[in-house]
């Protein structure tokens, strides 16, 4: 019963510690989810530490295999998972996810130097049936942004425009009998 009394400890320091922090959610009282990295980060990671019921006196489970981290190869993957799983290996017999957490984030650079963002060239298999890299382009359609109006401008347009916003037929002609009397030609005489 001493490994449970230190769980409930250690998952009542790790409520207090991450307590807003939008980095680590608590999927339940032994499993825990930490991002290291922003969101938007391409180096960020979110890594899974759950508890077996011997806690503390063995290791963690330590998974990667979080959609989050899609965009990462396996091969990086692993790596961070093996030198997490090596730090745990150090820790026995003590409370250690804070200090797996805090680990990641210390050592985030090197865990993603090998990182290469996603590369969208598959291998298809040509004509003589060796493998070659295609490059596929995803279009990604941006919107173009509109034209910020004020207030005052947008009500001088809807005083011009019809219900379909569209401007009354004839807007921009001239007026040529006003047009000729400015210039001053007469064809009478």
């Amino acid at each position: 019963m001493a490994a449970n009394e230190d769980q409930e400890m250690e998952l009542e320091a790790l409520r207090s510690i991450y307590e807003g922090d939008d980095s680590f959610k608590e999927l339940g009282p032994t499993v825990f989810q930490y991002r290291v990295g922003d969101v938007g980060d391409s180096k960020a990671f979110l890594f899974e530490i759950s508890w077996p019921e011997t806690y503390p006196e063995t290791a963690p489970n330590i998974s990667m295999n979080a959609f989050f981290n899609n965009q990462i190869s396996p091969p990086v993957k692993q790596g961070i998972t093996n030198k997490l799983q090596e730090q745990a290996e150090a820790n026995l017999g003590t409370a250690m996810t804070y200090t797996l957490f805090e680990y990641a984030k210390d050592n985030k650079d090197e865990f993603m130097e090998h990182h290469q963002p996603f590369n969208n060239s598959i291998m298809l298999a040509g004509s003589d049936g060796a493998l070659e890299p295609t490059n596929l382009t995803l279009s990604s359609k941006k919107k173009d942004k509109k034209e910020q109006l004020t207030k005052a401008q947008k009500r001088k347009l809807a005083d011009k425009t019809d219900h379909k916003g569209e401007l009354p037929r004839g807007w921009n002609w001239v007026d040529v009998i006003k047009h000729l009397a400015k210039t001053g030609t007469n064809e009478e005489e």
